[in-house]
């Protein structure tokens, strides 16, 4: 008797876990089955400071829905102004050809929109590096009266009447909930995988290409005067320097802002070069609108009255004229055009969770 009561009682517990569990799976949206994706460093490139995927698995899904959040005007107030709308790929995910953002209302930003890429890189993120990991940094934006301008509240509230969201959280997450953290990891799962590094340069250092006499001297004359700031493979060393510029017409005292130090007064982050002739207008407010401008400023332009001008411009950069031509051809070297026309991070296509559209390919089969 003791053993039938035990069956029974065995068989009672296995019919209420499968109840259960199908009670889970049974939201509509289908069984959880994300596909992991590798996070692939470069030939030759040092590994990220800091693992951005530690505790934010990297998923064929959670890219989906970061790229779809990335391209959709509902983050913003008024319906109209997404993540994309600065931060175009044809530009290098930058915004192309104005010098500082557009945001709600005909509204606009005090600082020009870097370019996106290689963001598992950086250790901070904005020209003041104010932020400090990749899935905190989407918060400005969203909620920046002159950008987006919306609240994380009212955000949550489009998505979750959104029926194209709930099952894309849960193909990405396990379950349908929306989140403002699942938003951003989501989010930082696209944005981490923009990876730049198919330009010319990187062929000629994979032998696969080799620089014409311009190129090659103008990268000969970089190396000898550019990278103490704009280290190789990423063309920048992620500090925070005061070029020579003078103070804007918006007073940004730059990362002094952020630290509360004088010392920092006018120091910016030290931009990446990559894909440079695709993300003009220059510096922070974006007032200088060509790279033989840029060179210029370097030779003639640096304030070098500043106390917290960079030690290294103290005496300016000296170049001849044919020499500040050949940088800027080397710099165009610095193009990766199979990265700026790769739909795998182009506007999202009607996706359903599990089934990668047919025209792209899954980040790890990109390199």
């Amino acid at each position: 008797m003791l053993k039938i009561k035990f069956i029974i009682a065995l068989v009672t517990l296995i019919a209420a876990a499968l109840l259960f569990i199908s009670a889970v799976n049974n939201d509509g949206y289908g069984p959880y089955k994300p596909t992991p994706l590798a996070f692939k460093i470069p030939d030759g490139w040092p590994k990220p400071p800091t693992n951005i995927w530690a505790k934010n698995k990297l998923t064929e899904e959670g890219f989906q829905l970061g790229k779809k959040l990335f391209y959709d005007g509902n983050l913003s107030k008024d319906g109209q102004v997404s993540c994309a709308s600065c931060h175009q790929q044809f530009a290098a995910f930058a915004t192309y050809d104005h010098d500082l953002s557009h945001g709600v209302n005909n509204t606009l930003s005090t600082r020009n929109a870097p370019a996106l890429l290689n963001l598992a890189w950086m250790t901070n993120m904005h020209w003041d590096g104010g932020v400090n990991h990749i899935e905190v940094q989407p918060l400005n934006p969203l909620t920046a009266e002159n950008e987006m301008g919306e609240t994380l509240d009212s955000i949550l509230y489009k998505l979750k009447k959104d029926p194209s969201y709930p099952p894309m959280f849960k193909a990405a997450f396990g379950d349908p909930a929306i989140t403002s953290q699942r938003m951003l990891k989501a989010i930082a799962q696209y944005t981490g995988t923009l990876i730049s590094c198919n330009s010319k340069y990187d062929k000629v250092m994979r032998g696969e290409a080799t620089f014409n006499p311009y190129e090659q001297n103008g990268y000969n004359v970089f190396k000898q005067k550019c990278t103490g700031c704009h280290k190789e493979p990423l063309f920048t060393d992620n500090s925070y320097r005061n070029n020579g510029m003078p103070l804007n017409r918006f007073n940004d005292i730059g990362r002094q802002k952020i630290t509360g130090d004088p010392k920092d007064s006018l120091k910016f982050k030290v931009p990446t070069l990559r894909n440079v002739q695709l993300s003009f207008p220059y510096m922070h407010d974006g007032h200088i609108f060509s790279l033989y401008q840029v060179v210029e400023h370097y030779r003639t332009g640096i304030v070098t009255e500043q106390p917290t001008l960079d030690s290294s411009l103290k005496e300016r950069i000296t170049l001849s004229k044919k020499e500040k031509n050949d940088i800027v051809y080397f710099l165009y070297t610095l193009t990766d055009s199979s990265f700026i026309r790769d739909p795998r991070f182009g506007p999202p296509m009607y996706y359903v969770p599990g089934k990668l559209p047919d025209h792209v390919e899954p980040v790890r089969d990109r390199q």
